[in-house]
């Protein structure tokens, strides 16, 4: 949980804003305090998605749902604003970390304690397939471990039964490494996926890795498709509860009743001895609205425009490096700010990338660039790695300086993606944000 920043509104509708949560692609989410008290989480999306009538009906599809699913496993909704800009929804705020960062900072899972996992979480599918809803996206992230057991979060891709899908440039919805196969190649979205990932989730629990490998979205869905999933050093009998989730054939996964059946559990998850000191791990909630010192409240209509990109790229690291297009070298020079706009590019363009560190997010001054190169040069299959900060420099004032290491300036970062014509003729289309530690490389 961070500072709300200056740019940061001091309330939504009738909730004054205490803290960030976090930020993804549809937007920032804060933790609020109801007029009686109540915390909550409240997510506003992006100004940008206003303007693309697809991601705003997925965010209000999510409101849609988050209203209809009333389960001991999902957060409530309190509150929402879907007739004008902001749009904003503000649910139950739970206290616990996600699935992910427990994994992260405490190591894998017992068995006994995946296994009451898989319980719980299989009952928490359960429940929400009940309303005729798939929640698309289940993944580590996507699972809060409150102290009244996990809550699945995050609805901003499911959908009803009878609903039409809605992607991005055809994207399958989801996230590589935790979307089914038939999700990949036909789109086909169902009960059967919700399991997938679930034994995905798990996978990642019971090892710390990530279930089909590391590598761009591209080489991890391929191996979700056609190879089996890293179980190795997993206890046999939960490998074949694991393998068994992630069939390739939808058709031959077990059901949520049937996985309970097969955990065969006598104890709940929360008494769990692994799983209760996670409660300690909750962010300290504050009093009072957090800002930095002598920060100055700006008003709604300030908060800064960052586009969200249909699949956000990776952050950079030796480890899992952006994938662009190769084509000839140039750079492009600061122009001052440009609006963050997604447009799907077809045509032939450069495409440079610029890194802006903790301490250039506030401010117009340019981050570090890397050299421009063609997206669509001809032959889709050229591509190349970059990494950071090899590839990129600080091009101000006529000076060339090799960018610093991820470590000296730990914080969020952000990627900006730029359609270059020329040097001097360029503006953002794609921007996203990654945390940085002290650690990073």
């Amino acid at each position: 949980m961070d500072a709300l920043r200056a740019q940061d509104p001091p309330r939504i509708g009738d909730h004054v804003l205490l803290a960030r949560i976090g930020a993804g692609g549809m937007g920032v989410v804060y933790l609020g305090r109801s007029p009686g008290g109540r915390l909550v989480a409240v997510k506003v999306v992006w100004e940008e998605i206003t303007g693309h009538p697809e991601a705003l009906a997925r965010f209000r599809r999510e409101a849609k749902t988050v209203r209809a699913v009333r389960s001991a496993y999902t957060a409530n909704l309190i509150d929402a604003g879907l007739d004008a800009a902001p749009y904003w929804i503000a649910t139950e705020y739970v206290a616990g970390p996600t699935l992910a960062r427990a994994v992260r900072e405490r190591g894998p899972f017992p068995v006994v304690t995946c296994r009451r996992l898989v319980a719980a979480m299989a009952e928490g599918l359960a429940s929400v397939h009940a309303y005729g809803v798939t929640h698309r996206d289940l993944k580590p992230q996507n699972v809060l471990l409150g102290t009244q057991g996990p809550q699945l979060i995050d609805f901003g891709i499911a959908r009803g039964v009878e609903q039409t899908a809605l992607t991005q440039d055809g994207q399958a919805p989801g996230t590589p490494g935790f979307a089914a196969p038939e999700v990949l190649t036909r789109n086909e979205v169902g009960a059967a996926a919700d399991v997938f990932a679930l034994g995905a989730t798990v996978a990642y629990a019971a090892t710390g890795r990530a279930p089909f490998g590391d590598g761009d979205a591209a080489a991890v869905s391929y191996r979700a498709v056609h190879e089996e999933i890293d179980t190795a050093g997993v206890e046999p009998g939960l490998a074949a509860l694991i393998r068994a989730c992630v069939g390739k054939d939808p058709a031959r996964r077990p059901g949520p009743a049937e996985l309970i059946r097969w955990c065969a559990v006598d104890t709940a998850l929360v008494d769990d001895p692994a799983y209760r000191p996670l409660a300690a791990m909750a962010d300290v909630v504050p009093d009072t609205p957090q800002r930095p010192p002598n920060a100055p409240v700006l008003a709604i209509h300030d908060l800064p425009t960052q586009g969200p990109p249909p699949l956000p790229p990776p952050p950079p690291s030796r480890s899992n490096p952006w994938l662009v297009a190769a084509g000839p070298p140039g750079y492009i020079q600061d122009i001052g700010t440009t609006r963050h706009a997604w447009n799907g590019l077809r045509e032939s363009c450069k495409l440079p990338v610029e890194v802006k560190p903790p301490h250039l997010l506030d401010t117009d001054d340019f981050g570090y660039v890397s050299k421009a190169t063609d997206l669509y040069e001809g032959d889709e299959t050229r591509w190349k790695n970059l990494l950071y900060p090899d590839d990129f420099s600080d091009r101000a004032g006529g000076k060339v300086r090799p960018a610093p290491p991820l470590a000296d300036d730990p914080g969020e970062w952000t990627v900006v993606y730029h359609h270059a014509t020329s040097d001097k003729n360029h503006r953002s289309v794609v921007c996203h944000g990654f945390m940085a530690d002290a650690v990073s490389e």
